[in-house]
C-alpha cells in the first residue's frame, strides 16, 4: 500500500500522540489526531488562572544541549528553535533536596549540573563511600552514552534490550554496602518516574538521573506554548488535529483495525490507529474478542504509578523572587527509602509583581475515594472544601520551609480525580504503568498489540517523562516501518 494513501488516526494529543503524529506526517502518512478535550496537549498543556501559567506535566527538561538525546528528538521533529528554554544549574544547583533530620541522612543535598560536579558533591556529603560513588557515577556515564547514542532505539530487539539492566537498583545498592544516607539521595530520581527505588530497574533510574545531569532546562514560557509549537509543526507537515473528539470505540474486524468511533456517534476509517492513551483505557475501546484473553489479562493486571496532588498559588514577587532551582522536601525511613516527598517551584509570572509557587506531592487517593464515581465539575461543595483544606495544609508546610508567604492567593488545586478525567489515566496515575523490576516482562513491548494496524504510544509504552515518551513514539514508528526501514529513513 502507498504510504500516502494510508489514513492514520492518533488517539490522544499529549506529547506521545503529537510526536508520533509528527514523525509519521513527515514520512508522508495522512495523519489525523483526535483529542477529547477542547485543546490539544494533554498533560503537556499548562492552563491559566488569574493571568498565571499553571504547569501540569512539564516542570523541567533534561538533555537538551547540542548532541544530547532530547535535542536530537526536537531537531528531528523540527521544533528546537521554536521552544524557548533557559539552562538550569548555572548557580551550581539544579535541585535542592531537604531531608528529615536523621543521623544517617544529610539535611540538605544539592544536585548540581554535570557528572563531575555530581561525583564531587556525593563524595563531600559521604566521604566514607568514595569507592561506591565512583562506581555509581561510572555506571551513570555509561547510561548517558547509551541514551545520547540512542543504542536502545536502534537495537534489533526493542524493549528486550533493556532486560539485562532490569535488576532493582535498590537491591544493587544493598549489595554494594551503600549507606541509608547515600541511598536516600539516590532514591529521588526513581521518584521522578513514580517507582520506589526498591523496585526501580537500574536502567530507568539511570536514564532519569543521567538526562538531567547531562543538562537541565526550564521552559521560558509554558507547557501550553510547547503544545502549540508541536501542533503547529504537525499542521505544517499536513497533519490534522480534531478537538472535542472523544474516541470511545476502536473498530476491529477479524483482528484487523478499521478505524474508530467517537462518542458523538461519528465513525472515522483508518488503516493504522495509534492509541496514545493508557493501555488499560485502550482495552475499554476494543470490541469483545478483538484480542486474546491472555493479552487482555496481561494488560488488566499491570500496576500503575501513583497520582499527584498539585497546588498553585500566587505570591508577591518582591518578597518571593523566582528561585532558579527546584526544591524537594523528602521524608525517608531509616533505610533511606522515600516515604513522602513534596516538590516546590518558584517561577516568575507574566505580571512582574507576581511569583507562582507550585507544590506537587503524592495524590493521597484515599482522601478522594468518596467522589471516585463523579466527574470533573460535578463533585459538589464538599469536594471543593476538602481539596482546599488539603491545599492549605501543604501551604502551611511550605511556610515552615520558606517562612510566611506574602500576598498569597490560592489559584488552583488538582487531585488524582482531575488527572483521571482529563487524560483518561486509571486512578489518575501520573506516570503511566509502573516501570518496576517485577513488571519488566509484562510491560515489555506495550506499543505492539494483538490487532493488526493498532499500536500504542504515550508515556506507558517505554518510559515516562518527555524523553521516555518521545523515545516511545520513535519505537512505535519503528514497529510500523520495520527495523531495517526505520534505520534507513530515520537518522537522528
Amino acid at each position: 500500500m502507498n504510504i500516502n494513501s494510508q489514513q492514520v488516526l492518533v488517539v490522544g494529543s499529549g506529547v506521545g500522540g503529537l510526536s508520533t503524529a509528527i514523525i509519521l506526517a513527515g514520512l508522508g502518512y495522512n495523519v489525523t489526531v483526535l483529542e477529547k478535550n477542547r485543546q490539544a496537549g494533554g498533560m503537556l498543556r499548562s492552563y491559566t488562572r488569574s493571568g498565571m501559567d499553571c504547569e501540569t506535566g512539564v516542570h523541567y527538561l533534561g538533555s537538551l544541549d547540542k548532541g544530547q538525546v532530547l535535542r536530537k528528538f526536537f531537531d528531528y521533529l523540527g521544533v528546537s528553535d521554536s521552544i524557548p528554554v533557559s539552562r538550569m544549574g548555572q548557580d551550581g544547583v539544579v535541585d535542592r533536596y531537604l531531608f528529615n533530620c536523621s543521623s544517617s541522612h544529610p539535611f540538605q543535598f544539592d544536585l548540581p549540573a554535570g557528572f563531575n560536579a555530581y561525583e564531587q558533591s556525593l563524595k563531600k556529603a559521604f566521604p566514607a563511600e568514595e569507592k561506591i560513588i565512583e562506581k555509581i557515577v561510572l555506571s551513570l556515564r555509561r547510561t548517558a552514552d547509551q541514551l545520547h547514542g540512542l543504542d536502545h532505539l536502534y537495537a534489533e530487539d526493542n524493549d528486550f534490550s533493556l532486560l539485562d539492566q532490569a535488576d532493582s537498583y535498590g537491591d544493587i545498592l544493598d549489595k554494594s554496602g551503600c549507606s541509608p544516607g547515600l541511598r536516600s539521595v539516590l532514591a529521588i530520581p526513581s521518584s521522578w518516574i513514580g517507582v520506589p527505588i526498591s523496585d526501580c530497574p537500574i536502567y530507568y533510574h539511570h536514564m532519569a538521573l543521567a538526562s538531567y545531569l547531562s543538562s537541565s532546562w526550564r521552559l521560558e514560557q509554558s507547557g501550553a506554548d510547547m503544545a502549540d509549537v508541536l501542533t503547529e509543526r504537525l499542521k505544517e507537515l499536513g497533519g490534522k488535529i480534531i478537538t472535542d473528539a472523544e474516541v470511545n470505540r476502536i473498530k476491529v474486524h477479524s483482528r484487523v483495525v478499521e478505524g474508530v468511533g467517537l462518542r458523538s456517534g461519528e465513525c472515522l476509517a483508518g488503516s493504522l490507529v495509534i492509541a496514545a492513551v493508557h493501555p488499560q483505557q485502550v482495552l475499554t475501546m476494543l470490541p469483545e474478542g478483538a484480542v486474546k484473553p491472555s493479552y487482555r489479562n496481561r494488560i488488566t493486571k499491570i500496576k500503575n504509578t501513583h497520582s499527584i496532588f498539585s497546588v498553585h498559588v500566587r505570591l508577591d514577587s518582591s518578597a518571593h523572587p523566582e528561585v532558579p532551582h527546584n526544591i524537594f522536601q523528602v521524608r525517608t525511613d531509616a533505610q533511606g527509602n522515600i516515604e513522602d516527598l513534596s516538590y516546590y517551584q518558584f517561577r516568575k509570572g507574566r505580571n512582574e509583581n507576581s511569583t507562582l509557587l507550585s507544590i506537587l506531592t503524592s495524590g493521597s487517593n484515599e482522601l478522594w475515594a468518596g467522589w471516585k464515581d463523579t466527574q470533573t465539575g460535578r463533585r459538589g461543595e464538599e469536594y471543593l472544601l476538602a481539596k482546599n483544606r488539603h491545599a492549605l495544609k501543604l501551604v502551611k508546610e511550605a511556610e515552615k520551609l520558606f517562612g510566611s508567604l506574602k500576598g498569597l492567593e490560592l489559584l488552583d488545586v488538582s487531585t488524582p480525580l482531575t488527572i483521571r478525567d482529563w487524560v483518561n489515566s486509571p486512578d489518575g496515575s501520573a506516570y503511566g504503568v509502573l516501570r518496576s523490576s517485577v513488571q519488566t516482562l509484562s510491560t515489555a513491548l506495550l506499543n505492539r498489540t494483538a490487532v493488526q494496524g493498532l499500536y500504542l504510544a504515550g508515556q506507558s509504552v517505554l518510559a515516562p517523562g518527555v524523553i521516555g515518551t518521545i523515545m516511545g513514539s520513535f519505537s512505535t514508528v519503528k514497529l510500523i516501518l520495520g527495523a531495517e526501514v526505520f534505520r534507513r529513513k530515520i537518522r537522528l
